[in-house]
């Protein structure tokens, strides 16, 4: 039997014989509101009503083979009891596709070739704007753009703590040795201002120890620093106040990545917590790409630079990146790091596919298994390894004897 050729398209879906001639065809709704779920099916490989109509009107034409262009397309017929016969160069579907315009205007779709490009304009236009709210929609960027948020804040309050401690070291240079917390710093000088208000009754309603009290009470009286007016000391301080009004957003910030990756990812958040977790989210770009990453890309993400100057320089590769701030690895010892690292990286790449795939949670279990793989590496290699002798290179007169 001679071979019958499927294609889908903006049109429909439709079945040709070996001459491109329609022996079937089923047509979708050429209007721009009512297409779009119709494409949109169509990209990601699912099966249309069109494409159901057709391969079922071959199969009662007698049919039992079809060609297609895709891989999607040979799944559909073979979904429904049809053998695909994949060309990605079908001559007859690319002539068939060449007078799409022509078909439009013959099946009365449109009345002329002008109204169908216009329309086709306004479709395609109308199928970006759905793709992209769709996009928007994923709670997984929220997260991703809260954490960048907060990275941006941090630089912010490094650089007006900075100016704040120089601007206020010309009145009161001894609080920048004593303070060196940048929260408490800015609300001394928010909250007292003067050094002249400064003592240790005020110092102690602000929660500050005893010690700490003394200590600067005693030194703003015996301050060297210029005296400086109230008007001075008043744009001092509505800089000490804009640092503080960061330090709430930040902290706002961390509440609202809390409970949007509790939401968006459990498994992952179980394991590392929400700040770290929204920090691989963000640098593998959303969820979904988290979820199709190796365990070994996962281990070393954020320690790209150090990555590729190892391979260009022959170096050892960095043994972890980000995750690097789990506490399990930072506070271990230097050559527990890299085996913890790598059986964190393992249990973050099971926890994102969860997410991604199935949103099941299992986190209790991801923490369990990881806490007892940490404790048996902490018991297997308690000790540093021992290090490898130095091949001793012979000396220069030594070379010379022997030449």
């Amino acid at each position: 039997m001679a071979a019958v050729y499927f294609t889908q398209n903006v049109l429909g879906a439709f079945l040709l014989d070996e001459e491109g001639k329609r022996l079937a065809e089923s047509l979708a709704p050429f209007k721009t509101n009512e297409i779009i779920d119709y494409l949109i099916d169509l990209e990601e490989g699912k099966v249309t009503q069109q494409a159901r109509e057709v391969l079922e009107k071959a199969k009662s034409m007698g049919f039992n083979e079809v060609v297609v262009e895709t891989i999607e397309d040979g799944k559909i017929a073979s979904s429904l009891g049809l053998t695909p016969r994949v060309d990605v160069r079908a001559s007859v579907i690319s002539r068939f596709r060449e007078r799409l315009q022509d078909l439009a205007v013959e099946l009365g779709l449109c009345s002329s070739k002008d109204e169908f490009y216009t329309k086709l304009h306004e479709i395609s236009l109308e199928l970006s704007r759905r793709k992209l709210r769709k996009e928007a929609q994923k709670r997984d960027l929220l997260a991703i753009q809260a954490i960048r948020a907060i990275d941006d804040i941090d630089k912010t309050i490094n650089l007006y703590v900075s100016r704040l401690r120089e601007w206020y070291s010309i009145h009161f240079p001894e609080l920048d040795e004593l303070v060196k917390d940048h929260h408490d710093y800015a609300r001394i000088v928010y909250e007292l201002g003067d050094r002249e208000n400064i003592s240790y009754e005020k110092l102690k309603r602000l929660g500050f120890s005893e010690e700490l009290s003394t200590k600067i009470s005693e030194a703003s009286r015996k301050s060297i620093g210029a005296d400086l007016s109230d008007f001075d000391i008043e744009y001092i301080k509505t800089l000490a106040g804009i640092i503080l009004d960061l330090y709430e957003l930040r902290e706002t910030l961390e509440g609202y990545i809390d409970a949007v990756m509790k939401e968006v990812s459990p498994n992952v958040t179980a394991i590392v917590g929400s700040k770290l977790g929204a920090r691989l989210l963000s640098l593998a770009g959303s969820l979904e790409n988290l979820a199709k990453l190796p365990a070994s890309t996962i281990q070393v993400l954020g320690a790209e630079k150090a990555l590729f100057r190892a391979l260009r320089t022959g170096g050892k590769p960095p043994k972890h990146g980000v995750i690097f701030q789990y506490p399990a690895i930072h506070k271990s010892p230097r050559w527990q790091r890299g085996k913890i690292a790598r059986a964190l990286a393992a249990k973050l790449a099971i926890a994102a596919k969860i997410d991604f795939y199935t949103g099941r949670f299992v986190g209790d279990k991801l923490v369990k298994e990881l806490q007892e793989r940490i404790e048996e590496v902490k018991k297997l290699y308690a000790k540093p390894p021992a290090k490898k002798p130095e091949e001793v290179k012979p000396s220069k007169k030594g070379r010379e004897k022997r030449r």
